[in-house]
């Protein structure tokens, strides 16, 4: 059934991955605004100190005794539209802010006070230990992203889901990575992820360790896993390169790719229930432990393609996805 499919369909804009970084704050006395960012899960480490008091493992600033609120500034590292916001508070627990609220602006200009700052989410009630899911009330492009908290507190992490503006980007003749985030692709649907994120595939480097890679869990019964890719920009592929770097008892046996040319306007369910009969770009390939493999796209070269689905068999770990060729839009 479909449900049971992982649907996803947007990228975290906030995401260092991407080159996005703290570009200003008010105070962060007791945890470091940077830590907002990090792509990790929050953690609590019971009993552990610093030299300002009890670590915390997220952007957490000093009780306010003046008038005014605390903010923080990020510079996204790709500019893009946000449609959904999460913040969340994992771990604080009488100290988070009270509300919240975000504003964006694109600007070139090295100083950004002159900016005029779009309301992306008015100010929202904020509980303790709850992830807070909410929709963006604008579809512009922005650079820069203000959280502002009310009056102080702390935030264990923020996300800006939504995809990125490639309008601002020059289109390249030559052959590149047409699966990397950087260049605007996303990972829209996958059937398992249950000791890696399916995003990691389309990271930018090599893997870190079996943690920074997609990884499923051991198949019990009948079926494969796979995953779904929508394109940054349609294209023409050339070759696709398939890597299990720290996967040594844990790869998948063989690997297949499929692809397809379908407009943007069709559901992601319509898109996952179509999969199965999608094109043939990569017949079934043997996989190798803590290995890299590229191979030619030999069947359909000339494919204007803008959705990849790689099918791994039965089941284990990739570390990272490339698919090399010639963007066509």
């Amino acid at each position: 059934m479909i449900n049971n499919f992982l649907i996803k369909n947007s990228i975290n804009l906030a995401s260092p991955v991407l080159g996005s970084t703290v570009y200003k704050f008010s105070d962060q006395f007791f945890a470091p605004a940077l830590r907002i960012l990090h792509d990790s899960e929050p953690v609590f480490k019971d009993g552990v100190f610093d030299n300002h008091g009890k670590w915390m493992d997220g952007w957490e600033t000093r009780r306010k005794r003046v008038p005014g609120n605390d903010f923080l500034i990020i510079k996204l590292g790709k500019p893009g539209k946000v449609n959904q916001i999460l913040i969340d508070t994992s771990f604080f627990n009488g100290n988070q802010p009270e509300y919240a609220s975000l504003e964006g602006c694109y600007t070139l200009n090295k100083s950004i006070e002159k900016s005029s700052w779009i309301k992306i989410l008015n100010k929202k009630k904020l509980y303790p230990n709850k992830k807070h899911l909410f929709k963006s009330s604008t579809n512009k492009t922005f650079n820069f992203i203000r959280l502002n908290i009310f009056p102080d507190g702390g935030v264990a992490r923020l996300r800006l889901m939504g995809d990125i503006d490639l309008s601002h980007e020059k289109l390249s003749k030559k052959q590149f990575d047409l699966a990397s985030i950087l260049n605007g692709s996303k990972i829209i649907a996958c059937s398992d992820e249950h000791f890696g994120r399916a995003e990691n595939l389309l990271s930018p480097g090599k893997s870190k360790n079996m943690g920074n890679g997609w990884e499923t869990k051991r198949r019990r019964g009948p079926g494969f896993d796979w995953v779904i890719i929508k394109l940054g920009r349609s294209g023409n592929i050339a070759s696709f390169e398939v890597n299990t770097h720290y996967f040594k008892g844990n790869y998948p046996s063989f690997f297949t790719i499929q692809g397809a040319s379908l407009a943007s306007h069709i559901s992601v369910k319509k898109i996952i229930a179509s999969s199965n009969n999608w094109d043939k770009l990569i017949g079934n390939t043997k996989l190798n432990p803590n290995s890299s493999l590229i191979i030619k796209n030999k069947l359909n070269k000339n494919n204007n393609l803008n959705l990849i689905k790689l099918n791994i068999f039965p089941d284990g770990g990739i570390s990272r996805f490339r698919i090399y060729g010639k963007a066509t839009s």
